[in-house]
C-alpha cells in the first residue's frame, strides 16, 4: 500500500492568498494531514492563519495540526497538534489537553532512544526528519527501523528524497512542503509525488 500524504504549509506564506492556494492543491490526491507551519508568524497572525485553513483543510477530509499549541489546537477546533521540539513535558501537556478525541504527534527524533520514549506516551504518530528543507541524514534509516518494529504510525520527512526512496522507508506518512510550494504549479508538484509514490507498491 503506499503510504498517505502529510502536507506542511510554508514557513513564511502568504496568509491571505495561501487558503486559495491550498483550496487548488486539496483538489488533487487525497491529503491525511496538513500541519500548518508556524514559521516566524507572531502569535496573533498564526492564530489567524490556522483558523482561514481549519476549514479548508477539514473541508477536504484533511486532519489539521497546528506546531507546539495544543491550547491553540484546542481553541481553534484543529484536529490536533505536531510537537516540533523534541520535550517530552510538551508532549505530556498535549496528550492531556487534546486525547482522546485530538491528534498529538511527536517530532523531533534525533536518535532511537528518542523514537521509543515519544512511542511509549500516547502520540498517534513519531515524525522522522525535518519539518523545514535541511534534510536530516538519519531520518531514512530511523524510520525503516521504526516502521518494521513498532505499531505507531511513522511519518517521513526529507526534501531531498526521490519518490522511491522515501517509500523504501516504510513509513505510513510522506510529508511533502517546499517541493510543492516552490513549484510553479503546486497542484501538479503533488500530483506527480502522489504518482511517483503509487508506482512503488
Amino acid at each position: 500500500m503506499a503510504p498517505q500524504l502529510y502536507l506542511i504549509t510554508p514557513a513564511n506564506p502568504d496568509v491571505a492568498q495561501f487558503p486559495r492556494q491550498l483550496m487548488a492543491v486539496l483538489t488533487g490526491p487525497e491529503i491525511a494531514a496538513i500541519l500548518v507551519q508556524r514559521g516566524t508568524l507572531s502569535d496573533a497572525d498564526y492564530a489567524k492563519f490556522v483558523t482561514s485553513l481549519v476549514q479548508v483543510g477539514q473541508a477536504a477530509g484533511a486532519a489539521v495540526l497546528v506546531e507546539n499549541d495544543a491550547k491553540l489546537a484546542k481553541k481553534l477546533d484543529a484536529d490536533g497538534v505536531h510537537i516540533s521540539t523534541g520535550d517530552v513535558a510538551d508532549i505530556e501537556e498535549a496528550i492531556k489537553l487534546l486525547k482522546p478525541q485530538g491528534i498529538v504527534g511527536a517530532g523531533h527524533i534525533r536518535s532511537r532512544h528518542d523514537a521509543m520514549s515519544f512511542g511509549e506516551m500516547d502520540v498517534d504518530y513519531v515524525f522522522f526528519g525535518p519539518i523545514g528543507d535541511k534534510a536530516d541524514p538519519q531520518a531514512a534509516e530511523l524510520s525503516a527501523w521504526w516502521a518494521e518494529a513498532f505499531e505507531v504510525p511513522a511519518v517521513f520527512s526529507n526534501p531531498s528524497a526521490e519518490a522511491g526512496d522515501a517509500a523504501a522507508t516504510l513509513a505510513e506518512f510522506i510529508a511533502v512542503s517546499d517541493s510543492v510550494w516552490s513549484a510553479a504549479d503546486p497542484a501538479a508538484a503533488l500530483a506527480a509525488i502522489d504518482r511517483a509514490l503509487r508506482e512503488t507498491e
